[in-house]
């Protein structure tokens, strides 16, 4: 469904990000791409759905396809047009309208009205919560509570493709596994193939089927999640987990040496 293919990106034509990164998400698919902080994961994101050039970044070079078709030339609006809905990182809710009013807005393109009132029960089935709060202002709600109707919103869509950026950020434990479980829900029932970019490798990994790890702009291991997920380095460096099974503080690894760079 999406490839990238060995894109280099770019902020100001000087500030260089991505160094030739290429991924496929497959239809009906979630693929993982996880990391830490600032190392291209979200640049990654907003190349594939066009909101890159609105932040004077550009593709240098590669080439984005989303079913066979070209994208990366295109605006997001375009984009958004053919079923690519994008769930920023910070719960960018219109925090003055009401929660139903959000919702609506991420259906602005459609014109079946009936089916938008259909998705919009299908949204409140999935997120009870947001249903109890449908005629409250947003920016009033939890955390938790505007990461789900961020995601309904784009949900509203009908997308085909769903990006998640960091979907777990500052939410507690609890919110975390009910946030993952409906996504991954969303996922088996709707059909919607999804890229989730995430620095809670854990809780990625445990949905997904397919992995990246990317650093410093470069994707430096993929496989399958299961395969990730016992892979040293990962567990290591990701989840502080060391071999012999005890936490280990991250901040504590100044320097390290992969043991495979990539999955045999």
């Amino acid at each position: 469904m999406l490839r990238v293919n060995n894109i280099e990106v770019s902020y100001l034509n000087v500030i260089r990000v991505l160094h030739g990164i290429s991924l496929e998400v497959g239809d009906g698919q979630i693929v993982a791409l996880i990391g830490a902080n600032g190392g291209g994961k979200t640049t990654t994101l907003k190349s594939i759905s066009g909101l890159l050039k609105v932040e004077q970044g550009q593709i240098r070079s590669g080439d984005i396809s989303f079913n066979d078709k070209r994208i990366d030339h295109l605006g997001p609006e375009d984009i958004a047009g053919l079923g690519i809905s994008q769930v920023m990182e910070g719960r960018r809710t219109l925090e003055h309208l009401t929660v139903e009013e959000n919702l609506q807005v991420g259906a602005y393109r459609r014109r079946d009205r009936a089916a938008v009132k259909r998705d919009l029960e299908m949204v409140y089935d999935y997120f009870p919560r947001i249903r109890e709060y449908r005629k409250r202002v947003s920016g009033y709600l939890s955390g938790g509570e505007q990461q789900m109707l961020v995601i309904g919103r784009a949900l509203m869509a009908d997308p085909r493709l769903m990006l998640l950026d960091e979907p777990s950020l500052g939410l507690a434990p609890m919110a975390v596994a009910e946030i993952y479980e409906i996504i991954e829900r969303i996922n088996q029932e709707r059909d919607v193939s999804m890229l989730v970019v995430e620095q809670n490798v854990k809780a990625a990994l445990s949905i997904a089927g397919y992995g990246y790890v990317m650093e410093n702009g470069r994707i430096v291991l993929d496989g399958p999640a299961d395969r990730l997920r016992d892979n040293e380095d990962v567990k290591e460096f990701y989840m502080g987990i060391s071999s012999s099974g005890s936490r280990k503080n991250y901040r504590e690894a100044k320097h390290y040496r992969r043991r495979k760079r990539w999955l045999s």
